[in-house]
């Protein structure tokens, strides 16, 4: 394997031992021998595992002594946090925050994708909610968060920023494990297909305020589904 890919794999096995409480915050590192031990790698792989580590907030520096794990609400890296929510006994406030983040991104992608699709863009998002149509039928679950997605995917690159995707990918496995959540309600499946509706509506029509205002509604839908069915909120 590369060496950069055992670096990876090394950041991920260890945050993996801070968030299964082996070593928790506050916790000093073992020294880099021990670590490279632990990990099945070499010392200069640990090295350079640990600067990886720091770069992303997961350790930080201590004046004279080893560095030591940082609590995980001072973690920077965002691939990180995506791993310690994914994990979170209780996945309701994440999930609310996730929608949050959505609705400040993707309102504005709406905008964007209904200024600049394309053609070939607008076929794919009537291929996506044709597909969540078909699942719906069908009751497949993962078959409709699979089209849902895709659907989002489409807005979110037909706007031409090549940021919005970036930007969105690394939450990518919290938001599909969410999403299953949530769609495993047939009611939720219903309002979906009605509000991607309403986006691709004004995403054809090229009109930028109305593809944000039916993004929008799609997210307060979403919200409002997801603290009545999965978190049971009245």
């Amino acid at each position: 394997m590369a060496r950069q890919s055992l670096v990876a794999a090394t950041v991920e096995r260890f945050s993996d031992d801070v968030l299964e409480g082996r070593f928790p915050p506050g916790t000093q590192l073992p020294p880099e021998a021990d670590l490279a031990e632990r990990y099945g790698v070499s010392r200069l792989t640990a090295r350079e595992a640990i600067k990886l580590l720091q770069a992303q907030g997961v350790v930080r520096g201590v004046p004279g002594r080893r560095s030591e794990v940082a609590p995980v609400a001072q973690w920077t890296g965002l691939e990180m946090l995506v791993r310690s929510v994914s994990r979170a006994d209780d996945a309701g406030p994440v999930a609310l925050q996730l929608v949050a983040v959505r609705r400040m991104i993707e309102t504005g992608a709406a905008a964007l994708a209904a200024e600049h699709r394309t053609d070939d863009d607008l076929a794919a998002l009537e291929r996506h909610l044709g597909g969540m149509r078909d699942a719906h039928t069908a009751a497949d679950v993962d078959a409709f968060v699979r089209a849902d997605i895709a659907f989002h995917d489409v807005v979110l690159r037909a706007g031409g920023n090549v940021f919005l995707a970036v930007v969105m990918e690394p939450l990518g496995r919290v938001l599909q494990h969410a999403r299953r959540d949530t769609s495993s309600h047939e009611p939720v499946q219903r309002h979906a297909i009605a509000e991607h509706g309403h986006v691709l509506d004004a995403v054809r029509a090229r009109d930028a305020e109305r593809a944000r205002d039916a993004m929008a509604s799609h997210m307060d839908q979403t919200e409002a589904d997801l603290r009545h069915f999965v978190l049971r909120q009245t």
